[in-house]
């Protein structure tokens, strides 16, 4: 069975399509964020990745273990990966790729909605996160994640789509490609 990765830029939609494209496919999800998130308290999803920056995720031995884990599942097969810097690490094992974009506004407007806090909050929160983000992978690796759109076998701007609207167009493309 294959191995999809999905990744984009935070807020873009990937864990949410990753999810529902798993789901649809009868494969497996595995979320390198999800995992990643678990080591920040607060209730909100944001935030929890922006306090995990600050701590154990701050660390590049932490990101070497995970990007390890990411290849790992990959070499596996039969799942659905979302992980930020899963195509850079993983591409060589996986089926079809794909790059999740959209608009900063509108990337916080999500945030917003979903964490209920306001649209200020939601931005500045989005900026702190895509800041630590960008910054320490840059420090630890030496490119910018956002490069990695490049590398992808497909690339979505979600602005405009529903997450189930983006996972049919992912299966359409699965389903022309023949790699489902």
């Amino acid at each position: 069975m294959p191995t999809i990765i999905i990744s984009g830029q935070p807020g873009a939609g990937s864990s949410t399509t990753a999810k529902l494209l798993a789901r649809a496919l009868g494969l497996k999800h595995w979320s390198a964020g999800e995992y990643t998130k678990q080591f920040g308290k607060s209730v909100k999803e944001t935030e929890r990745a922006v306090e995990a920056w600050k701590g154990t995720a701050a660390k590049k031995e932490y990101h070497v273990a995970l990007d390890e884990k990411v290849v790992e599942v990959a070499k596996q097969g039969n799942v659905v990966i979302d992980g930020k810097l899963a195509i850079h690490f993983a591409a060589r094992f996986a089926d079809f790729t794909v790059w999740l974009k959209c608009p900063h506004k509108v990337r916080a407007q999500r945030l917003a909605g979903r964490d209920k806090i306001s649209l200020s909050e939601a931005d500045r929160v989005l900026d702190e996160k895509e800041k630590l983000e960008r910054l320490n992978w840059q420090k630890m690796y030496g490119f910018d994640p956002f490069e990695q759109e490049a590398d992808a076998d497909l690339v979505i701007d979600t602005s405009m789509a529903e997450p189930k609207e983006i996972v049919e167009k992912i299966m359409n493309e699965l389903d022309k490609r023949k790699i489902v």
